[in-house]
C-alpha cells in the first residue's frame, strides 16, 4: 500500500501534525505503526522530541534574569563536570558529556545555578560540539564582561559509537578561551590542573 504522505510536496507539509509525520516515518523505515508496541510512538515521539531540543524555545536573558550580582571578587571561578545532552545535527544522534567552565569576574558574578542552565540552553538544540562550546564562552562573555572566560567540553558521539567508524572509547574534546584564558599562560594552566584534578 502506497504511504499516504509519500507524494506530499514539501510546500505542503502545512497542515499535517508532527505526530502524522513520524508515524510515516515508521512506515518508510518499514515498520507498521499499527501494531501493539507502536501505537503511541509518534505521540512519544513528539513529546521526547520537544524535551530533547527544548533549548530553541530558551534564551540566555531570562535564564541569567535576576542572577547576576555585583561582587568584588577578581579570582577564577570554575564549574566543572557539568552534564551535557545533545543532538547532531548530522545524524539527529545524541552525544553527551561534560563541561568544564570557568571565568575571571571583573566586578560582577553569575549565580552558580545558572551556569549549568546556560549549558542546557545551547545544548538542547541540533548541534555540533565546537559551536556549542562557542556559544557557552561567547554567552557568559556577552552578559558579564569579565576578563576572561574558558570552556571545555569532553563528549561521546554515538555517531560515532553505533554507526560510521563504530569506535567506543573515543572522546570529543573542545574548548573556547578569551580573555585572560588566552592571553596568560598562567592563567590557562591554572584552569586546566583543576580542571583535571580528581574530586
Amino acid at each position: 500500500m502506497a504511504s499516504p504522505l509519500a507524494t506530499i510536496e514539501p510546500t505542503t507539509l502545512e497542515g499535517v501534525s508532527t505526530q502524522e509525520l513520524y508515524r510515516e516515518l515508521l512506515v518508510r523505515i518499514g515498520e507498521d505503526p499499527n501494531r501493539d508496541g507502536l501505537l503511541r510512538t509518534p505521540e512519544r515521539m513528539e513529546k521526547s522530541m520537544a524535551f530533547l531540543t527544548r533549548g530553541y524555545t530558551m534564551n540566555v536573558t531570562e535564564v541569567l534574569h535576576n542572577a547576576l550580582f555585583d561582587v568584588d571578587y577578581d579570582e577564577m571561578v570554575i564549574v566543572k563536570d557539568i552534564e551535557f545532552y545533545s543532538m547532531c545535527e548530522h545524524h539527529l544522534l545524541p552525544f553527551f558529556g561534560k563541561a568544564h567552565v570557568a571565568y575571571v569576574p571583573n566586578g560582577k558574578v553569575i549565580g552558580l545555578s545558572k551556569i549549568p542552565r546556560l549549558v542546557d540552553v545551547f545544548s538542547r538544540r541540533l548541534q555540533v560540539q565546537e559551536r556549542l562550546t562557542r556559544q557557552i564562552c561567547d554567552a557568559i562573555t556577552e552578559a558579564i564582561q569579565p576578563q576572561g572566560v574558558a570552556v571545555i567540553l569532553e563528549g561521546q558521539h554515538l555517531c560515532m559509537m553505533m554507526r560510521g567508524v563504530e569506535k567506543q572509547h573515543s572522546d570529543t574534546v573542545t574548548s573556547a578561551m578569551v580573555g585572560v584564558f588566552k592571553t596568560q599562560m598562567q592563567t590557562r594552566n591554572e584552569f586546566l590542573s583543576l580542571v583535571r584534578r580528581q574530586s
